[in-house]
């Protein structure tokens, strides 16, 4: 009987570093699609990015992952890159920039994706409505193309003599 038992606790001894590492969380992998490149993003949009997440708790390499496809400004690349983020089963996708979000869009239709565009994203067809998204994509607009005019229109208050203004 006491051979049994020590076969046995060695059995379990060996098997113990196994359970343990397969109880452990795996980190979750967040998706970057960025339209440009690493030194180009790097300062702005990447690093707003990190910042946020680092005040919900995340932080890259610590307690999430985080897989960065960049374009290089090739458009034509970015459903190719979209679509490797996907097959990487990454938990969400960030797509910074017009550009990023159609292709990620028609990617995948499980996946979330956030985006952070200028423009209407009902009139790019991203979402449903802006009060109800609907599907699998949500994100900021900064709408742009609605705000340049009264930009232009405070301009000219405030500097009224400028004959040409360029943007």
């Amino acid at each position: 009987m006491r051979r049994r038992e020590f076969i046995a606790g060695v059995g379990s001894a060996a098997v113990w570093p196994l359970v343990a590492r397969a109880q452990q969380r795996a980190m979750p992998v967040i998706g970057f699609l960025g339209i440009s490149s690493l030194e180009k993003m790097g300062d702005g949009v990447l690093l707003d990015f990190k910042r946020g997440l680092a005040e919900t708790g995340y932080v890259e390499g610590q307690n999430v992952t985080i897989e960065y496809r960049w374009a290089e400004e090739q458009y034509n690349r970015l459903q190719g890159l979209a679509t490797e983020l996907v097959r990487r089963g990454v938990a969400v996708i960030a797509a910074p920039g017009s550009p990023a979000a159609s292709p990620t869009k028609a990617a995948t239709t499980t996946i979330p994706v956030v985006f952070m565009i200028g423009s209407d994203p009902v009139k790019l067809g991203l979402v449903a409505s802006l009060n109800r998204p609907g599907g699998n994509l949500t994100g900021v607009s900064y709408f742009n193309e609605e705000v340049a005019p009264k930009r232009l229109e405070l301009l000219h208050e405030f500097v009224p003599s400028a004959k040409s203004i360029a943007l």
